[in-house]
């Protein structure tokens, strides 16, 4: 049987995480208010923002700025876009 939660980025309920994502208290807030498709929109923006951006996961500063934006892409603020990255139409 799937998990559901409240999804905080899409204010809906929907299939939850099968497992937190990473240890400790952030994992676990995303692993409770994060949806499964959210999660996986987050995946495809970070590798985005990984591979323009040229962020090296090596760097503490990088790690920073990317934990930065994964705040703002699950709470619905303005967030970090690949530069001169169009959305397809749907």
């Amino acid at each position: 049987m799937t998990r559901t939660v409240h999804c905080r980025k899409h204010q809906q309920d929907l299939p939850g995480l099968d497992r937190p994502p990473f240890p400790g208290p952030k994992g676990e807030d995303i692993y409770q208010n994060i949806s499964k498709q959210a999660w996986d929109e987050w995946q495809k923006h970070q590798t985005m923002l990984i591979n323009e951006r040229r962020l090296n996961m090596m760097n503490a500063e990088d790690r920073k700025f990317l934990q930065g934006e994964m705040d703002k892409f699950f709470s619905g603020e303005e967030y970090a876009q690949a530069e001169g990255y169009v959305p397809p139409s749907a």
